[in-house]
């Protein structure tokens, strides 16, 4: 055995043992939030304030209580915060443009593709549309109407076809 070999140990156990005191503080310091979380955490008792919903600690009042928000309006929020997030990286990586070179400018336009494909994929999906019902109709018809070649009574008929049909849309 010569020294090489030893000196080689010693380095890599010299460089391992902060890693390991690091993924034990975390496992310790894990353990410690949760127990003290489960000690020292209020108990509720299920009741008819616990199902209340409330916005900013102020509990709703008249027919605010029973009103639904229409999941079209969430998935707008998640759609802006997944851009937003996405956004901050654009602005990370044009700070980097100049170090990362040519391949990292080929990795930003990739990146920028899937998101412009995302964004036209919601689009023709109709994600990113949440007019309601009665309205969507009522543009369908002045569309219909605006055909050219389309005789009156035809128009009137498809008009007449969309106005009949029940509203799907959930209180």
């Amino acid at each position: 055995m010569d020294g090489s070999s030893v000196h080689v140990a010693a380095t890599t156990s010299a460089t391992l043992w902060p890693f390991l005191v690091y993924s034990l503080s975390v496992v310790g310091l894990l353990a410690l939030t949760l127990t003290l979380a489960w000690l020292l955490g209020h108990r509720t008792r299920r009741g008819p304030a616990t199902d209340t919903p409330f916005e900013s600690g102020v509990v709703p009042v008249g027919r605010a209580e029973h009103i639904r928000i229409s999941i079209e309006f969430y998935l707008i929020a998640m759609f802006f915060v997944i851009f937003d997030v996405e956004a901050l990286y654009l602005y990370a990586w044009s700070i980097s443009v100049r170090e990362s070179g040519w391949m990292g400018f080929i990795e930003g336009t990739v990146f920028v593709g899937i998101l412009t494909a995302t964004l036209i994929y919601l689009a023709r999906i109709g994600a990113l549309d949440w007019a309601p019902e009665s309205r969507k109709r009522g543009a369908a018809a002045r569309d219909a109407q605006q055909v050219p070649g389309a005789t009156g009574a035809a128009t009137s008929v498809a008009a007449t076809a969309r106005a009949a049909t029940p509203n799907t849309v959930a209180p």
